[in-house]
């Protein structure tokens, strides 16, 4: 009877930590998001903070477990439980962005929810070295029972939690269910004080494989945090892309870890290569080609085929229960850990543009290849030649002949110089997208080109505001194409948030210079800036702030709207680049302007790449005049606690 009563505590423990401790990472970084503009390298910087905990807590279980004796050991635990408690409820602390936004990301996790995410991260690894020293029984199932209840929860989150609750309550209700926590693992704690494991294996045992296990452990942790932040970039920095590709991870460490027979070498010696050369295929050919849909499904599925043979392999080397079930966890989450080093803090070093994802390809399928034929260097130094040359001449397809090539927290930045000798062109690109155009004639920093053309919806509202003296306020800098509509008199003031961008717009074109308006930059978060402008500033204010396809999500809530015509005269216009393959951002916009009672006109025109323009879509937003009404919406309109990309993706 005891033993039954001790297997069904540490089941609950188990599945309630690890639900919260997943719970409490998309909610956590929904609340610092709009602080940091935005940007995909939040998610990023995230999660390597929480891989960073993770490890933590398994260094703490092993370090407790190997030198602590019974009754020490557990009154250390129930003083970490104690503590853990003292900073609830959340409260998040202004970001210091002195020593970068990384950094800043770091700190303002660690200081928020630092302490009760290690004691989280602490329980998995201490109930199952509990689990195995009190009933005698390998622990592998409650491993797999804690990654069922981490994905029951992230995949909870989305359709149950998001849309019902704002995050202040959703951090309230985290913290009431932690509280419950604490009871549990508390009552575990005490449980498991007769836990004792006799020796097996030995430390050359641990030693010879401690490395393998990191290895094993950290490609897929690579793999999948590389694929979310490419799909970020490219769409737009929300829970459901990390949720989905996190949630394959999960998936496949369920599977491995819960019966032997998922894994199968034999068939995943040929799933692995077909994978790897379909994700491979699509960083070749970038586009919308297919819709967001196909290229979401196909990276999920590459990364769960990935994850599968590497967590795979790592379950076919797990070690019997006993003095190495410590060194075990603790070398899978330092090889987890590892892999958020690497995206979050090494590629950006190390690259200019996104390769890490190309690099995991790679890597995947070399390791593959090595398990399943073993090592034979001739075959293996052929295949990574013809890899290696694939991706490096793709990446150079895409290039052209770049002037710069830069990258930062904000994302990746390029100024390419193309056309003959007739019409030379200077293009700024983020990503795959164009960013601005510029005629490398002598007249060509007074030209209009790309979205911003006479024909574009922002060309149609600057002609609608004729008068002299215009204040114009632009949140999105670009390569400064609007300042081109500049006249004596007028003053344009551009917000960005990206100090690359400002610097590349002030030196590698010249729309700022030319103009013959007066032209001031701000840095920092447009939102933010706004707010601290004095109302009724500017005659138009025009919403451009993307970083590649993704949309800033928090400049396109009900409250932000509010503050744009907060700063705008009467009689002033809102100008929205509503532009975007993958997501009809025209959705919150019209519901923002029907809950606002304001007029929402979308213009669109086509491309005409002779005349250097792009195909653009602009919603155009302004007062009602007398006895008109607004155009009604279906949709709810996006706040700062609430928004669903799913009801605005494209086909």
């Amino acid at each position: 009877m005891a033993g039954r009563v001790d297997r069904v505590l540490f089941a609950c423990t188990v599945f309630l930590s690890s639900a919260l401790l997943f719970l409490i990472q998309p909610m956590a970084v929904q609340a610092i998001l709009p602080r940091f503009g935005g940007s995909a390298n939040v998610w990023t910087a995230s999660m390597l903070f929480f891989q960073l905990a993770l490890l933590a807590g398994y260094l703490y279980a092993y370090a407790v477990t190997r030198f602590l004796t019974p009754g020490i050991r557990e009154a250390v635990h129930l003083a970490l439980l104690a503590a853990s408690a003292l900073p609830l409820p959340f409260t998040l602390p202004e970001a210091d962005a002195s020593h970068g936004p990384v950094w800043s990301v770091l700190s303002l996790l660690a200081i928020s929810v630092g302490l009760p995410y290690a004691a989280l991260s602490t329980t998995g690894p201490l109930i199952q070295w509990w689990y195995a020293g009190t009933l005698k029984r390998p622990p592998y199932r409650l491993f797999a029972l804690s990654n069922a209840a981490s994905l029951l929860a992230l995949f909870a989150y989305l359709p149950v939690i998001q849309p019902l609750l704002p995050v202040r309550s959703q951090l309230s209700a985290w913290s009431g269910a932690f509280i419950l926590f604490l009871a549990l693992c508390g009552a575990s704690t005490l449980r498991g004080r007769r836990a004792v494991l006799e020796s097996a294996g030995g430390t050359a045992f641990v030693g010879h494989q401690a490395w393998l296990w990191m290895l094993l452990a950290a490609c897929p942790s690579i793999l999948w945090l590389a694929a979310a932040n490419q799909l970020s970039q490219e769409v737009a920095a929300v829970p459901f892309l990390w949720i989905g590709l996190l949630g394959m991870y999960l998936l496949s460490l369920i599977l491995c870890f819960d019966h032997d027979g998922w894994y199968r070498p034999a068939l995943f010696r040929w799933l692995v290569p077909a994978a790897c050369l379909a994700m491979g295929w699509r960083l070749a050919r970038p586009g919308p080609g297919g819709g967001f849909r196909l290229e979401f499904a196909l990276y999920c599925a590459g990364v769960l085929i990935c994850c599968m043979f590497f967590h795979g392999e790592l379950a076919l080397r797990k070690p019997r229960p006993g003095p190495a079930l410590p060194h075990f966890y603790l070398a899978a989450a330092a090889g987890g850990a590892l892999g958020g080093v690497f995206v979050a803090l090494a590629a950006p070093v190390l690259f200019n543009s996104y390769l890490e994802l190309p690099v995991a390809i790679i890597l995947c399928l070399v390791l593959a290849l090595v398990f399943f034929f073993g090592y034979k260097p001739r075959r293996l130094w052929r295949l990574s030649v013809v890899l290696a040359f694939t991706f490096f001449l793709a990446a150079k397809l895409r290039e052209g002949d770049s002037v710069l090539e830069i990258r930062n927290f904000h994302g990746a930045l390029r100024v390419v110089d193309s056309g003959g000798s007739g019409q030379r062109i200077r293009t700024l690109y983020h990503g795959g997208i164009r960013h601005g155009t510029e005629y490398l004639s002598s007249d060509g920093g007074r030209i209009p080109t790309t979205y911003y053309t006479p024909f574009s919806g922002i060309g149609m509202a600057m002609a609608a505001h004729h008068e002299q003296g215009r204040r114009v306020g632009v949140v999105g800098l670009g390569a400064g194409t609007l300042a081109a509509y500049g006249r004596v008199g007028d003053t344009f003031r551009f917000y960005e948030i990206n100090p690359a961008v400002i610097q590349i717009a002030s030196t590698y074109f010249r729309f700022l210079r030319c103009s013959k308006a007066r032209v001031d930059v701000a840095p920092g978060d447009g939102r933010l800036a706004l707010e601290r402008e004095a109302p009724s500033s500017f005659d138009i204010l025009v919403l451009d702030a993307f970083s590649g396809d993704s949309a800033p999500v928090h400049l396109l809530t009900r409250e932000a709207f509010q503050l744009y015509f907060r700063c705008l005269r009467p009689g002033g216009t809102l100008a929205v680049n509503i532009t975007n393959r993958y997501l009809d951002i025209g959705l919150p916009v019209r519901a923002a302007a029907w809950e606002l009672r304001k007029k929402a006109d979308a213009i669109h025109n086509d491309a005409d790449p002779a005349k250097g323009v792009e195909a653009s879509d602009w919603m155009i937003l302004a007062g009602l005049s007398p006895g008109t009404a607004p155009l009604r919406s279906h949709m709810r309109a996006w706040t700062d606690d609430y928004n669903s990309l799913f009801r605005i993706l494209r086909q």
